[in-house]
């Protein structure tokens, strides 16, 4: 018998303060190369300075923040050679969110991304689609069902919501990204293993590319 009287489990202090940190991180509120101030961060969030330092900690061990020894914490500033290798794991991590979805439901998962894809059909700014790209994305991985790659995407996410708002001009360059997305959905809902993946990395190499604004052939490594 399942019990439903139990204690509520809210989320830590820390976990609070390091989520909106990367909220704003990832929405450029926080641009990279931003040095954090303890005193200031803890006034605008409210809080008291023990949790904020435990809330930063987690965020530099995602990689997020950089300590710099006697100057402090900063955003970390993702430079090309950053963007290369962030793709390189975010690749990983979402070919092996597929490969699962693909063990299971993936009809049901294939519906549920191509309702996603249908939004980017309505939406009339860059700004729209790109967040709808970003919500597929992380949508593909929480259909997998597999807690640690959502915890490893969630950095990557993060991340290329930084190069997105940094290279924004670039990254809008592209009017095929709502083709691109239907055409993955749709070969994870036929439950097409081989195209699923290769469309994946043409995916992202195709993504790469508009956000260092160079060809794909001297993009991807």
């Amino acid at each position: 018998m399942t019990n439903h009287i139990e204690p509520v489990v809210q989320p830590s202090t820390p976990a609070i303060i390091a989520d909106k940190l990367r909220a704003a991180i990832g929405d450029g509120e926080l641009k990279p190369g931003t040095q954090l101030g303890e005193a200031q961060l803890a006034r605008r969030l409210g809080v008291s300075r023990g949790p904020l330092r435990e809330g930063m900690q987690r965020l530099t061990q995602e990689g997020l923040l950089v300590a710099f020894r006697n100057r402090g914490l900063f955003v970390v500033d993702m430079t090309p050679d950053d963007v290369r290798d962030m793709y390189l794991a975010r690749e990983a991590v979402e070919r092996a969110a597929a490969r699962t979805i693909l063990d299971g439901d993936h009809v049901g998962a294939g519906d549920a991304l191509l309702e996603i894809v249908d939004q980017m059909g309505l939406v009339g700014t860059p700004e729209k689609v790109s967040d709808l790209d970003i919500e597929f994305h992380q949508r593909l991985v929480e259909l997998s069902g597999s807690p640690r790659l959502a915890r490893m995407h969630q950095t990557f996410i993060t991340e290329t919501r930084m190069c997105i708002h940094a290279l924004d001009e670039s990254y809008a360059k592209s009017d095929f990204r709502e083709q691109e997305h239907r055409m993955l959905a749709e070969a994870i809902r036929s439950g097409d293993r081989e195209r699923t993946d290769q469309l994946l990395i043409e995916h992202m190499e195709d993504a790469l590319a508009r956000l260092i604004d160079t060809p794909v052939e001297e993009a991807v490594v």
